[in-house]
């Protein structure tokens, strides 16, 4: 059994983690997130449920500079659903640290993301087609990117997505952590994102 308070994350993360009603880490939290602390690279393969958001929110929201407002992690998520769920959990994650999170999908309206963007989240939680959009209009600028993951990297592979996600994180700098969760990990295509 693994208990947050014993795991080095800030007081400000923890008492957000236990304003959620959370005290004992999952089995991949407990893997997940002394790796990802560590600004190791991380494949993991987990199931609706079993508290993967938190297992990289986590990690996540602790290397966040607040004072630098540039995007410094960046989540690809399959469907607008999940990267409005993602993006909810974040913010409640960081929500002691004030950590600006902002979730970029199609089907809202690209003006009121831009001028949310222009606000200066540092974490952006995005559906693959929308993310490129932005960075094609040069809306987003992914050069302060530190971390990427992949949510359901499997699923967006079936989607077709992959070429997107290649073109998204050809313009992230390449010293980078990723960490790419699927619920399959079988696919060795999915593996090779990790590497892009």
């Amino acid at each position: 059994m693994t208990m947050f308070q014993d795991m080095g994350i800030s007081p400000a993360t923890l008492k957000a983690v236990k304003n959620m009603g959370f005290e004992e880490a999952t089995p991949i939290q407990a893997e997940t997130i002394p790796i990802s602390l560590q600004n190791k690279d991380v494949i993991g393969q987990a199931q609706t449920g079993t508290g993967k958001t938190a297992a990289f929110g986590i990690p996540l929201v602790e290397k966040i500079k607040k004072e630098n407002h540039n995007i410094q992690g960046i989540i690809i998520a399959p469907t607008r659903e999940l990267a409005i769920q993602v993006s909810e959990e974040l913010y409640k994650i960081g929500a002691g640290k004030r950590v600006g999170v902002l979730a970029i999908y199609g089907g809202q309206d690209i003006n009121r993301q831009i001028r949310a963007l222009k606000k200066g989240p540092h974490i952006i939680v995005g559906t693959p087609g929308r993310l490129l959009d932005h960075i094609n209009r040069k809306t987003i600028h992914l050069d302060s990117v530190e971390t990427v993951i992949l949510d359901e990297a499997d699923e967006m592979l079936n989607m077709g997505f992959i070429e997107d996600i290649e073109s998204i994180l050809a313009k992230i700098p390449s010293e980078r952590q990723t960490l790419l969760f699927s619920q399959q990990c079988r696919d060795q295509s999915a593996r090779s994102l990790s590497a892009s």
